[in-house]
């Protein structure tokens, strides 16, 4: 979602997080990484990122409520605001305010979602008019997930990232995000799933045919929902699989690590049943939960 200011010098994008209804873990690339096979959602619950042009000077000034994440060029705001201003070859001063929503490190895209916000931010003030496609070639050098974004709301993912193929998922779902608190490394995940398996499974016949639509239903995605990751993460952390039983036991219609974790999100058909779900982690030491819906249709101007 975005929001324009009178001004023509600002601009509010909200960066959505994601869920991954599936994902799969395929074969290693020449360049080392994996390829990956996924289908991503994103839903309300959203980091906002101001962006206000300062044509007075030349320099970016990034300010962020959250105290653990430095505000700096390793922000990956910043780093999104530089690659487009040397993509454009503009040089103009830029003040931006993250205003972080979305919990860090939990598998839910946060940052990723973030640099697309940038991105489409920028294209906008600065009047670029890059197509989504364009926004997607300079968001894949800052992250994996930053392309999804840029498609959003619902997509078939792949490759490294890059192949990003947008779906209609038809409904709306109500999601419950359970972030125990603690942080997952995506970088050990990807280890302990290479020395736990003793193959790397196919796409399913039914992911295969998923892939093959343009328009799906929730009722197929969730029968043909899962995360590779949960396996070697959960053997680790059996608190995260607490968490999947327990929203499954509430009435989920699937529970789901997204991403690498360490967020396990539920899946209801009304927002009344997920409430309820939500209700039973109030009293759970340092954890947080959200209730959101999916996000549907594009991005929008408000």
């Amino acid at each position: 979602m975005i929001s324009s200011q009178p001004s023509a010098s600002e601009i509010t994008v909200f960066a959505p997080a994601k869920i991954n209804v599936i994902l799969r873990i395929l074969d290693r690339r020449p360049d080392g990484f994996h390829n990956l096979w996924s289908i991503m959602q994103t839903v309300a619950l959203e980091d906002e990122v101001q962006i206000r042009l300062c044509a007075d000077r030349q320099d970016i000034q990034l300010r962020c409520d959250a105290a653990q994440l430095a505000a700096d060029q390793s922000n990956l705001v910043y780093r999104a605001a530089t690659v487009v201003l040397a993509h454009a070859r503009q040089s103009i001063g830029l003040d931006i305010e993250l205003r972080k929503r979305i919990p860090m490190g939990a598998g839910l895209g946060g940052g990723s979602s973030d640099a697309a916000a940038t991105i489409i931010g920028l294209n906008r003030l600065l009047q670029l008019e890059w197509s989504p496609a364009q926004m997607a070639d300079i968001g894949q050098s800052l992250g994996s997930d930053v392309p999804f974004f840029l498609f959003a709301p619902s997509a078939y993912v792949a490759g490294r990232g890059e192949t990003v193929q947008p779906i209609v998922v038809e409904g709306v779902r109500w999601v419950v995000l359970v972030n125990p608190g603690f942080g997952v490394n995506t970088k050990w995940a990807y280890q302990e799933l290479a020395v736990t398996r003793t193959a790397v499974t196919p796409l399913s016949t039914v992911q295969q045919e998923l892939g093959r639509q343009s328009r799906v239903s929730w009722a197929q995605l969730v029968a043909t929902a899962e995360n590779d990751f949960e396996a070697p993460v959960f053997a680790t952390h059996e608190k995260l699989r607490e968490i999947k039983r327990s929203l499954l036991d509430h009435g989920a219609e699937i529970a789901l690590l997204s991403g690498s974790g360490a967020t396990v999100f539920g899946l209801f058909a009304d927002e009344a049943r997920a409430r309820l779900a939500q209700a039973q982690f109030v009293n759970e030491n340092g954890m947080k939960t959200f209730v959101v819906p999916t996000c549907s249709g594009p991005l929008v101007w408000r």
